[in-house]
């Protein structure tokens, strides 16, 4: 499936040229049920079309806008590699999809700004974490997301315990399944090269790495750790028959706490600095300030959508109860401003916004 990043994406987060069109759906991914992505697919487009020709589009510009999307329907690779949600989005000189591990609320969105809100869980910093799978054959490497996870071919690193100590086979199997002194000095010094190897990658790095192999080596690697942040528990058992989907599913139990944690002291410091000019529920003032890059922290409910637009040479913020060319989702504009400027957001369901409010942001200064 596909994989998703900030930096990926960051080129959709700037404002285009013309009219942009997004859609979210979710989708199936076996059986029958991939006909209906098909159909349900070919809904949403005719929806986009007729919502452009009620734009003033003509039905020719309508239908030149969305060939590419319409070309996707008879793509049936496409259609049989489906993940739980399909993003898509549609400008004069744009057309990216996205196959991703999330079950999306089905929308579309048409003004001269792609709506990014619904992907920010899956590319916000604050969820990165790290995964290390190692067995006597298999030394891998995973860079995660809530959503997603990567393998990285890092170089330094061995690709098992024969490279790392030139061992045949009858000596590599006696290494990792006998208790002597000599059998640990030997791991260690396997261990010691992976750390190596990982330094170097992980310098300036903050984020989880998480241990993934059969119990006694979690001590053994622990001793030849020099990374800060590595976890205190371990995913137990050998990993070398899991992929890294399952790997992941394995892993986020370990990681969750310390994210909602951090997510439970932005909320706690958002209502300390609350009526003290460094934190806001007030969409207007936060708009302006997701612009000139104060904004620190910020709380955006998914599924949620508060319509305007943003004038950057008046400063002015206009705030509408409908969508219509011209305007976008002030919540998406501000969160798509804060992450560039190095801002935090944290899109959460409607209740988990402090304060009950539209939105929260923590300021800079």
């Amino acid at each position: 499936m596909d994989i998703l990043t900030g930096g990926i994406l960051e080129p959709l987060m700037h404002r285009q040229m013309g009219i942009c069109v997004s859609v979210y759906m979710p989708t199936r991914r076996k059986g029958t049920e991939i006909q209906h992505n098909q159909i349900q697919y070919k809904n949403l487009l005719k929806k986009v079309e007729e919502s452009l020709i009620s734009s003033d589009l003509r039905p020719s510009e309508a239908k030149d806008l969305t060939t590419p999307a319409q070309e996707l329907l008879g793509d049936v690779p496409f259609w049989r590699n489906q993940n739980d949600g399909l993003a898509l989005f549609i400008s004069e000189e744009v057309f990216r999809y996205y196959r991703l591990p999330r079950k999306f609320e089905e929308l579309v969105v048409i003004t001269d700004r792609f709506h990014l809100k619904p992907l920010i869980p899956m590319i916000s910093s604050n969820i990165e974490f790290y995964i290390l799978a190692i067995s006597q054959n298999k030394v891998r490497f995973f860079e995660c997301s809530r959503y997603q996870s990567k393998e990285i071919t890092l170089s330094g690193i061995p690709e098992n315990i024969s490279e790392a100590l030139n061992l045949d086979d009858f000596e590599k199997h006696s290494q990792l399944h006998t208790g002597s002194e000599d059998t640990k000095t030997n791991i260690l010094q396997y261990f010691k090269r992976v750390d190596r190897g990982l330094r170097e990658y992980l310098k300036d790095k903050k984020a989880p790495l998480v241990f993934a192999g059969v119990d006694y080596l979690y001590p053994i690697y622990s001793e030849t750790n020099t990374y800060p942040s590595l976890a205190e528990r371990s995913v137990s058992g050998n990993p070398e028959g899991l992929s890294a989907d399952e790997l992941h599913s394995l892993t986020w139990p370990i990681v969750e706490p310390t994210f909602e944690q951090k997510k439970a002291d932005m909320v706690a410091q958002y209502s300390q600095n609350a009526g003290t000019g460094l934190a806001s529920d007030n969409i207007e003032e936060i708009v302006r300030s997701s612009y000139h890059g104060r904004v620190g922290v910020l709380f955006v409910p998914v599924g949620v959508q508060q319509w305007g637009n943003f004038n950057p040479d008046t400063d002015e913020v206009h705030v509408s109860e409908h969508a219509k060319i011209g305007y976008e989702d002030l919540l998406d504009f501000a969160a798509i401003e804060t992450l560039l400027n190095g801002g935090t957001v944290y899109a959460v369901e409607p209740k988990e916004v402090p304060h009950g409010s539209i939105a929260a942001a923590i300021f800079r200064y």
